[in-house]
């Protein structure tokens, strides 16, 4: 199991500086009840689902300062489900590095919902007590941004992009355009945009990817037009 689980660290893109601690993060209680001296990553589960609910707390209060706190609630709710979280468990093939029982190994466990997003949360708990709460937020963000983006939409289904681009066309008859800077190293990267209509600067974003940071200066942009329309139409009357 060493290499599996050094070749998952690698995926992850966090270099544990206690490797035991990531160990421990992916051995099932199934592993356990064959190895009696081992320990299951129950209690860093414990940890990691709190440190997930406040990363993605502190991210959706600060990115969405409009939109109102039941909506918020429904966002993180959806991002923090077992189903997402075994979504994005199987995107990195976590599955390949957990420490099972031989029953549970032959009944399917390194696929099954319950098992991947657990083992998920211990492994942001890991991160935490191995580096601290910006690595550990910074991985939650890396896995779970687009996601969080997504549910942010709501009813309708429309992205702010298609949104902005669609208004700036009825109001401006052009089209809005982005410019793009990243920053920091490759495990940690950030990608910063800003949104011009007709030259002038409408919106600012960021994020762990270039479409993130697209999209959130968007959403920056469309509610800046769509309130100076609503103060528009409001003077007008």
């Amino acid at each position: 199991m060493r290499e599996e689980i050094e070749a998952f660290s690698l995926r992850l893109g966090h270099q544990f500086a206690d490797e035991r601690l990531l160990e421990l993060a992916l051995t099932h209680r199934s592993w356990c009840a064959e190895h009696p001296h081992s320990a299951s990553n129950e209690r860093l589960e414990f940890l990691g689902d709190s440190v997930l609910g406040l990363a993605v707390t502190d991210h959706v209060f600060r990115t969405y300062p409009d939109v109102a706190e039941g909506h918020l609630a429904k966002v993180r709710a959806s991002v923090v489900s077992a189903p997402t979280l075994a979504a994005v468990a199987r995107e990195i093939d976590l599955g390949a590095a957990l420490r099972l029982g031989k029953g549970e190994e032959q009944s399917g466990g390194r696929q099954k919902q319950s098992i991947l997003s657990d083992a998920l949360e211990a492994v942001i708990g890991a991160v935490y007590v191995d580096a601290g709460w910006e690595r550990a937020r910074a991985l939650v963000l890396r896995l779970l941004e687009a996601r969080i983006a997504q549910a942010s939409i709501g009813p309708g289904g429309e992205d702010f992009k298609t949104r902005l681009q669609e208004h700036v066309a009825r109001r401006f008859d052009t089209a809005p355009s982005y410019v793009l800077v990243e920053h920091g190293p490759d495990h940690g990267k950030r990608f910063y945009a800003t949104v011009l209509v007709e030259g002038e600067e409408l919106g600012r974003g960021e994020g762990t990817s270039k479409k993130q940071a697209e999209q959130d200066a968007a959403r920056a942009a469309w509610s800046a037009l769509v309130g100076d329309d609503a103060g528009a139409e409001s003077g007008d009357a």
